[in-house]
């Protein structure tokens, strides 16, 4: 009955996923137009968002506060990574998988996926620890991860820090989340007609997420996903590991009741997508990081009404 009362929780985000997988089936989504759907989010939908999400809910005295939870997740996902690490070494992976498997196994989705279903989940007033994560998420990724990645390529790899990696930090997303906090803390408020476009625009965040995940799970193919010891430890690290991580780091740094909630929930969600994207950059095996981030995406809807239940 538990069970089922935090299905209800995320049924929609369910019928929207369905929906992008049936509209796929049906010749609506090729590989060519799917990619306006991460284009309008990550550019438009979800900055926009992010602006009117803030700048309606804080100010400066409120907003300030909100950054000391950051400690938790960065913390998290440290010793998540370093779990990871041994974790590949003791199973021998090749060189072209390693740093893939690691990524996966400590970062997570927390903005294209991790947006729609905290909202879903616990709504709007649970935005803003949505953003503390992934501002600390983004950072791990395109420093440990993005290095990480490229060492299991064939072409040199990358710096830990470079002018590369802040151009990736710095994302629209991430620039919608600066410029929200600027004006938040120079008390500048923007006309009703900017604030009312970033709503509807906003407004578009969460169905078009769900839809292109409905999309990437279409392509697929459950024939290749054969249990093997690497798939295994990939899932047990990306929705037992690192949620559990946060649950250990929250007991010596408490934080708001719906701030750890949120947290679990990121922690618990597929990997980057933007991981295929890497190792293909860097030459690695794309079609295993592909097979991870999609595995990942199918376990996800598993895991998440199961954390509900352990978060109450």
């Amino acid at each position: 009955m538990i069970f089922l009362q935090a299905m209800e929780g995320i049924i929609s985000i369910i019928i929207m996923v369905s929906l992008g997988y049936l509209l796929t089936g049906k010749g609506w989504f090729n590989e060519e137009n799917a990619r306006l759907l991460p284009r309008l989010v990550s550019y438009i939908a979800l900055p926009a968002y992010m602006l009117w999400n803030l700048l309606s809910t804080f100010d400066k005295d409120t907003f300030l506060p909100l950054f000391a939870g950051i400690i938790v997740p960065i913390l998290s996902m440290l010793a998540s990574f370093v779990i990871g690490f041994f974790v590949s070494k003791i199973l021998g992976l090749a060189p072209n998988k390693t740093g893939t498997f690691r990524s996966v196994f400590f970062c997570s989705s927390s903005v294209f996926v991790g947006v729609p279903i905290n909202i879903a989940l616990f709504g709007e007033k649970s935005l803003p620890y949505v953003l503390v994560y992934f501002l600390a998420n983004a950072t791990m990724f395109w420093t440990l991860g993005n290095y990480s990645i490229s060492l299991s390529g064939s072409k040199p790899p990358a710096k830990l820090l470079s002018t590369a990696t802040l151009t990736r930090v710095f994302s629209p997303p991430f620039m919608g989340f600066i410029l929200a906090v600027v004006l938040i803390l120079l008390s500048i408020k923007l006309p009703d007609f900017i604030m009312n476009t970033c709503k509807y625009l906003g407004g578009m965040t969460t169905p078009l997420s769900m839809l292109f995940i409905g999309v990437a799970m279409f392509g697929v193919n459950l024939r290749k996903i054969k249990p093997t010891k690497d798939i295994v430890a990939v899932l047990i690290g990306r929705f037992v590991v690192s949620p559990l991580a946060v649950l250990v780091i929250v007991s010596f740094f408490p934080i708001p009741e719906l701030m750890k909630k949120v947290f679990v929930i990121q922690a618990a969600l597929p990997g980057m997508s933007q991981t295929t994207v890497l190792a293909k950059l860097y030459e690695a095996d794309t079609e295993y990081a592909a097979l991870l981030v999609s595995i990942t995406t199918l376990f996800a809807v598993l895991a998440i009404p199961i954390y509900m239940v352990i978060l109450g």
